[in-house]
């Protein structure tokens, strides 16, 4: 997408604005909230694994109260491109859904707290935003949180993948990992990531190949400390993404 800056450089005023969508309640209990990104024309952001220039958000929690866990929901990101170097997020406007694990079901959630992302045009810089939003119990459903959540990934069972391996080789800072998927080409240009469950890892862009029904991706893994590390093969996510289309894909084998 763009090179990353060390600093913010200049106010954001009309670049980025964010906003908490209140949400409701579950059937489940939890609550489902939004998280509304606004850019400014030619102007971009970051998905959860923005690739190697990329700014990855951070999320602090401070001040919150009435629940104690969050699970985002992702919609479907961009993929860019831009000499050798891909990044990957959203442009425009971007909601994503958040579902809070609510502690006690008769009160409103408060949430507050911050939000660093990186917001890009021809440079990257990261902006520190401020978040504070009461959620009520009796909350309405949001048809942009909705539409939202339509707009996800295909499961690995819905986009019928077969067997998912994970061959490892210890290589002199880190591990090397090859992916192996079993699943039909998703469209014209694939792009695959893999997350290797841990932030403290630093995972390459993949090399990737097909062999058929089998696509390939393999990666270098290097912890941030740079001292060896066991990789947990069921916390690897892979993502294939093509065609405006994703497919999360949870764990892998050994192979």
């Amino acid at each position: 997408m763009c090179m990353a800056a060390p600093a913010l450089a200049g106010p954001t005023d009309g670049v980025v604005e964010l906003e908490i969508l209140e949400g409701w309640r579950t059937e489940n209990g939890t609550h489902m909230a939004g998280l509304q990104v606004r850019l400014a024309p030619g102007w971009k952001t970051y998905w959860r694994s923005p690739g190697d220039g990329g700014i990855p958000p951070r999320f602090g929690w401070q001040g919150s109260s009435n629940f104690d866990g969050v699970a985002m929901h992702w919609p479907v990101p961009e993929v860019f491109h831009q000499s050798d170097m891909r990044s990957i997020g959203y442009s425009d406007v971007v909601v994503i859904p958040m579902e809070l694990n609510v502690t006690d079901q008769g009160e409103p959630v408060q949430m507050r707290g911050q939000l660093q992302i990186g917001i890009c045009e021809e440079i990257c810089v990261p902006v520190l935003l401020d978040f504070d939003a009461t959620l009520p119990a009796a909350g309405a459903r949001d048809p942009m949180i909705v539409a939202a959540l339509l707009d996800r990934p295909q499961t690995a069972q819905e986009a019928g993948v077969g067997a998912v391996t994970c061959a490892i080789t210890p290589i002199e800072d880190g591990l090397q990992v090859t992916t192996r998927l079993a699943m039909a080409p998703l469209g014209a240009n694939e792009d695959v990531v893999i997350e290797a469950g841990d932030q403290q890892v630093w995972v390459s862009q993949p090399q990737t190949w097909r062999e058929g029904d089998a696509l390939f991706a393999r990666s270098d893994m290097i912890h941030v400390n740079g001292g060896s590390f066991a990789l947990n093969r069921s916390e690897v996510r892979i993502t294939v993404m093509a065609d405006g289309r994703s497919v999360d894909i949870q764990g892998c084998d050994a192979g």
